[in-house]
């Protein structure tokens, strides 16, 4: 498309969740203390894992990889949020709105893609218990995290790639808090459908496949439970939930806002709230709540270190 003879725009104008002062010093109050509990957490999760030899196992390593993807993540929208709590007039620079974008599916798409790869340790450990040291060692690991990296990557700049050939004429309100595809779509001035419809099919269809593939194979494993120990059933059973409750939270927010296509998501600026905010950062704590083992781990780190 030929940007020569569209207006340049520069900046965008964010309206943020409130225009209500009171409602958003409450908002900044909320979120600052929840990151303030839950980001030091992660940041536990991780230290706990990497130097805990008894916490070498894959799944171990991919939780705190989930660790660290949730950590950046939720760095790319909320720290805007929070400082825009303060600012009368909410501007980004299109170059900040492009990057946020960019790095927004690149590290979504990342987490989605190492969720699959966890659910293939998962698998591997039930249905093929003998092969496991073969099938999943650290080498392979460290291959699979960079594969979910590489994914991400590409997902994230097909995306920015379509949205800078967006032609903008000069509108530059986003009603919402961050730059997404579907708010600057909506800016467009010329025909977007060939444009939405290939953003649908990178980033709907994608999601979309990898929930079903993702509901599909735990629900394989957790039939396969059937046929083993009460023992290792409550415990195997209780990682999946783990694992079925991240994907849920991960995926179902993902779906609502950009499964629809062609069509305005209501509600979307809260879902957005929760898919980029809330969600990213308690996922690694389900795990971590329901293994003892991670648990008595960081008691001892953290008893190590204070008391």
């Amino acid at each position: 498309m030929d940007h020569e003879n569209y207006t340049v725009v520069t900046e965008f104008v964010l309206l943020g969740l409130s225009q209500n002062h009171e409602v958003q010093m409450i908002l900044f109050l909320f979120f600052l203390l929840f990151y303030m509990i839950i980001l030091p957490g992660n940041i536990l999760i991780i230290l706990t894992i990497r130097g805990d030899s008894q916490l070498g196992s894959p799944m171990y390593f991919f939780v705190a990889n989930l660790a660290f993807l949730d950590i950046c993540y939720s760095s790319v929208t909320p720290p805007k949020m929070l400082a825009d709590f303060f600012s009368h007039q909410k501007t980004i620079s299109y170059s900040a709105c492009m990057a946020q974008l960019f790095f927004l599916h690149f590290l979504g798409a990342a987490e989605a893609f190492l969720l699959m790869v966890m659910a293939y340790d998962r698998y591997v450990a039930i249905c093929k218990p003998l092969h496991y040291n073969r099938l999943v060692n650290r080498g392979i690991c460290c291959v699979l995290v960079g594969a979910t990296w590489g994914g991400g990557f590409i997902h994230g700049i097909t995306l920015f790639g379509l949205s800078i050939h967006l032609p903008l004429c000069g509108p530059n309100i986003l009603d919402n808090f961050f730059c997404d595809v579907h708010q600057l779509v909506k800016l467009a001035c010329a025909n977007t459908y060939i444009v939405e419809l290939l953003m649908f099919l990178n980033n709907g269809v994608v999601i979309i496949m990898c929930f079903i593939l993702l509901l599909i194979s735990y629900t394989v494993l957790l039939l396969k439970l059937w046929t083993q120990s009460s023992k290792a059933k409550n415990k195997v059973a209780s990682t999946c939930v783990s694992h079925i409750i991240v994907v849920s939270v991960m995926c179902g927010p993902a779906i609502y806002i950009y499964g629809l296509p062609f069509q305005a998501v209501p509600k979307e600026k809260v879902v957005a709230v929760f898919h980029t905010v809330i969600f990213p950062l308690t996922n690694p704590m389900i795990y971590t709540l329901r293994n003892k083992e991670i648990k008595d781990s960081m008691w001892k780190l953290v008893s190590k270190y204070i008391f």
